[in-house]
């Protein structure tokens, strides 16, 4: 029986991930770790949780395993025991500390989460031998290029932020555990994720919040700001793709490995201004109903400069993606705010 080791199960794309592999794979034990912590809401976490617990007995015909361990990856002691009970054949290490500007604020979660349970699972992969393991980069880390798009061929030398730092790391290190240990390893850069049960401290999530208890929302870099966002099912479906097709392994000249390692971009490739996302999502909360027809928005607006830890622009090139995996995001702007909208009023106005 193969065995899948998700970390972050309880986080957005992990709790999507593991859904989709409930769904689409058989005979399969999915393990689920996350540490639950505070960073937001911890009920939208255990929402999500309850979600998969639904999910799984609802497609236990397809005779897979669901597993969850309340945990840290920062706690190798957790990590080490479960690669030696499961003999993981794939991991996807979805696990982080999120947030730009939130690293300038608390430093040491980025390092304990990112850094060190990040070292934590490449060495138990390097002990356990694994197929592959892919791990979430961030578009963060093209931080201040000017070039657009990012291409993933793009120096990537100037973080604005300790998150984009982190994430940066993690692609060294593991091209280096690649190089040293012949571990198949894809990295992914992912470009401003939403969608249903999101994180509220994105913009989307968060703006809708303040707009329901009639406070001001704020628009960075006075709405110039350009986002390329990409709706979770997009990101799902390219972990799937990667998932399946590992890096090859193959020895250079000198009979040593060469790094079995890989980097993408998965983003919807269509930047859009900060103004006209913020016009189309009220539009669709107006639609869906979270906000009554008569809402004045333009008293709820205000512009302001740019933030510390913010870039101006990001852009995904996914070039790479479509030659290696034949995928491209799909799904719009107004498509996936329309499903956000929907399930928020479902999920919230419920509750009121």
């Amino acid at each position: 029986m193969k065995s899948i080791f998700v970390t972050g199960a309880a986080g957005f794309i992990g709790a999507n991930l593991v859904k989709r592999l409930f769904k689409d794979l058989k005979g399969v034990t999915i393990v689920g770790i996350d540490n639950m912590n505070d960073y937001y809401d911890v009920s939208l976490k255990e929402y999500r949780l309850s979600r998969l617990k639904v999910e799984s007995e609802e497609r236990k015909e397809n005779g897979n395993s669901w597993v969850f361990v309340k945990g840290s990856i920062a706690d190798r002691e957790i990590v080490n025991r479960l690669f030696v009970e499961h003999q993981f054949d794939v991991v996807v290490n979805l696990a982080a500390q999120a947030g730009a500007r939130y690293s300038i604020e608390n430093p040491d979660g980025y390092m304990e989460s990112n850094i060190m349970g990040f070292y934590n699972i490449l060495e138990a992969c390097r002990h356990n031998p694994v197929e592959h393991l892919v791990y979430a980069s961030s578009s963060s880390v093209y931080g201040g290029n000017k070039k657009v798009p990012f291409s993933v061929d793009d120096r990537v030398d100037t973080p604005v932020s300790l998150y984009a730092a982190t994430k940066k790391s993690n692609e060294l290190f593991a091209h280096c555990y690649s190089k040293l240990y012949n571990i198949p390893t894809t990295g992914l850069r992912f470009f401003t994720v939403y969608g249903p049960a999101g994180r509220p401290d994105m913009a989307y999530f968060g703006f809708t919040n303040k707009l329901l208890k009639g406070e001001t929302i704020e628009i960075y870099n006075y709405g110039n700001c350009r986002r390329d966002f990409t709706y979770v099912d997009d990101i799902v479906e390219g972990i799937v793709r990667v998932m399946a097709k590992a890096p090859e392994k193959r020895n250079g000249e000198d009979g040593l490995p060469i790094p079995p390692d890989a980097v993408y971009n998965i983003g919807g490739g269509r930047p859009v201004i900060l103004l006209d996302f913020v016009q189309t999502l009220q539009e669709e909360l107006l639609r869906a109903g979270v906000l009554p027809q008569e809402y004045d928005f333009e008293a709820h607006k205000k512009l302001v400069p740019m933030q510390p830890g913010d870039v101006p622009t990001t852009y995904a090139d996914t070039t790479a993606l479509e030659r290696d995996f034949g995928f491209t995001p799909k799904i719009t702007l107004r498509e996936g705010l329309r499903k956000f909208a929907e399930w928020y009023a479902g999920y919230y106005l419920s509750r009121i």
